[in-house]
């Protein structure tokens, strides 16, 4: 199924906000600054998060993970947009995959090309805005959390 909302730059850019404020909230706190959205067919925001494999001492809270749960149960996942600061992880990427989840925003792809593009390949739209917010809050990051990046994308 493809989205009922149009894809405009705008939409996009409105969207990716939410999952910056997660990511900001999650490095304040300590975390990866990976913050996430889960937007309904009709624009509606189901759901949102931030990674919080951190602060929760659980792997599993990726920030796609984190606002596909907020969302709760839904019927379908048919027409839902995942928006995320970073290019997901083969974690999240599978998520997306799983539940059919017909469309992806991403903030960022330099300092980790996840999963993007294998998804593009399977029939999810994708559209990666190579935002500079979403770029320095992962590039400043890295750069002072070298150990806690290797183990978030399971390098370490």
């Amino acid at each position: 199924m493809t989205c009922p909302v149009p894809l405009d730059d705008a939409t996009a850019r409105s969207w990716l906000a939410v999952a910056v404020e997660e990511a900001r909230a999650g490095l304040a706190e300590g975390g990866v600054p990976v913050g996430a959205a889960l937007v309904g067919p009709d624009g509606r925001l189901l759901g949102r998060g931030r990674n919080r494999r951190v602060q929760d001492d659980d792997p599993s809270v990726h920030g796609e993970t984190s606002a596909f749960r907020a969302a709760g149960r839904q019927r379908t996942y048919r027409g839902t947009t995942m928006v995320t600061t970073l290019s997901p992880c083969w974690y999240c990427s599978g998520l997306v995959r799983q539940f059919g989840i017909s469309r992806l925003v991403v903030g960022e792809a330099r300092t980790f090309s996840g999963g993007h593009d294998w998804l593009a390949e399977h029939g999810v739209e994708v559209l990666v805005l190579d935002d500079p917010e979403c770029r320095e809050l992962m590039t400043r990051f890295i750069a002072e959390h070298p150990d806690v990046w290797s183990e978030d994308i399971g390098e370490e």
